[in-house]
């Protein structure tokens, strides 16, 4: 399709209406899964809230997620002000800076414990999780990286090696936190990045193979990671023990049948489900609003990511490749978290770790799916100007 083909296609019209300058269906769904996701954790957080010892107040979830979502959005509003060519410019820099946080929060002192995890940096407002920032810097990186080595995606050591190294190091201290769950994910937002930017086919099925090798090595390696995969594959062979959790997810899946038992009805949020407003929100969603309400969420995110990945065509078209890129990398991020994580609740996947991207409760991540957002729409933006013969 050639340029004056898409010029056309993006005409403002000439009967006097407006020309839309946004993706207002993305946003629209966006705001959704965000206005979703705040009714769902005051509903998943109640019971915690007011019997937890520290807070003896029912809002207390539901006025932090309110802080973080103001917080959130304000920064997707600076983020949306930045041309994209200035993150073409950072994205090394800001890959880094991603890299010092998760250095530093694993020296004591810095970085704060939760079950067993150093994985936060107590900012006093919020507490900092460098991990979900190094999603959005990878998802930058990436991109960077794919358009300024171009030429050498067919070679191992000038056009893979460099990626492998970054990737592995990253891995390496996520690891040490221990998150493998946010490894996982920028793991695929790496390798999808390089498949999209043309890799040679066998490099990236040598990867693959590779990948899937050391994903095991990992998993065995570490009795946790190992327990936790057994515990899977049969909850209910220990159901008070490693196969706890799930089982009481697959409990609230099973109550909720098709309309659910209605909002703020859910039973296993009192004390059975463990993190129910965040890693196992689905779940209480599929309590409360039964399959239609399962449905709904996964229709709102299969939207999000069809459009990412359409906005990433349209810039390839326009020869934005770093642009094409990032989108198809936010794409490819919001989809395989909220894929397993979904997979997690339903009992297709071992317990990982992952929030439900946009709904669940917690500060850095809410702020980190925003900002990729906002970038994603800043693109879309920038295409549309540029369809109408304007700059950007």
């Amino acid at each position: 399709m050639s340029l004056a083909t898409l010029r056309h296609r993006f005409a403002p019209p000439t009967n006097g209406s407006s020309f839309t300058r946004f993706d207002e269906p993305l946003m629209w769904a966006i705001a959704l899964l965000l206005s979703i996701g705040f009714v769902m954790v005051y509903s998943a957080s109640i019971a915690y809230a007011e019997a937890d010892p520290d807070t003896r107040n029912q809002f207390f979830y539901l006025m932090r997620h309110g802080v973080y979502l103001t917080i959130s959005l304000t920064v997707a509003w600076v983020v949306f002000q930045v041309p994209t060519r200035i993150w073409q410019e950072k994205a090394p820099l800001l890959f880094i800076g991603a890299f010092v946080l998760l250095i530093l929060v694993l020296v004591p002192g810095i970085g704060k414990v939760v079950n067993g995890s150093r994985r936060w940096i107590n900012l006093v407002v919020l507490n900092l999780q460098p991990s979900e920032l190094m999603k959005l810097a990878v998802v930058l990186y990436a991109a960077n990286y794919t358009v300024r080595k171009a030429e050498w995606m067919h070679s191992v050591v000038k056009g893979f090696m460099p990626m492998a190294v970054a990737v592995i190091c990253t891995g390496a201290l996520l690891l040490l936190e221990p998150d493998f769950g946010a490894f996982t994910v920028i793991a695929c937002i790496a390798m999808g990045t390089l498949f999209l930017g043309g890799i040679n086919g066998r490099i990236f099925f040598a990867l693959m193979v590779v990948s899937l090798v050391a994903f095991v090595v990992l998993i065995i390696s570490s009795p946790y990671r190992l327990q936790r995969v057994t515990g899977f594959m049969d909850p209910w062979q220990d159901p008070y023990g490693k196969g706890y959790q799930l089982s009481h997810s697959l409990i609230a899946f099973g109550r909720g049948e098709w309309l659910g038992v209605g909002l703020g009805a859910s039973v296993e949020k009192l004390f059975y489900l463990p993190e129910a407003h965040t890693d196992f929100l689905m779940a209480v969603i599929a309590e409360e609003f039964g399959f239609i309400g399962i449905l709904t969420v996964m229709g709102l995110f299969a939207f999000v990511v069809r459009r990412a990945f359409a906005i990433g065509l349209e810039s390839k078209k326009l020869e934005r490749y770093f642009q094409s890129l990032v989108a198809q990398g936010i794409g490819i991020w919001l989809g395989v978290q909220a894929f397993i994580n979904i997979g997690v609740n339903m009992g297709l996947l071992p317990t990982k770790g992952l929030t439900l991207p946009l709904l669940s409760y917690g500060g850095s991540a809410i702020m980190a799916n925003c900002a990729a957002l906002a970038i994603l729409l800043r693109i879309d933006w920038e295409n549309r100007r540029m369809m109408r013969g304007k700059q950007v």
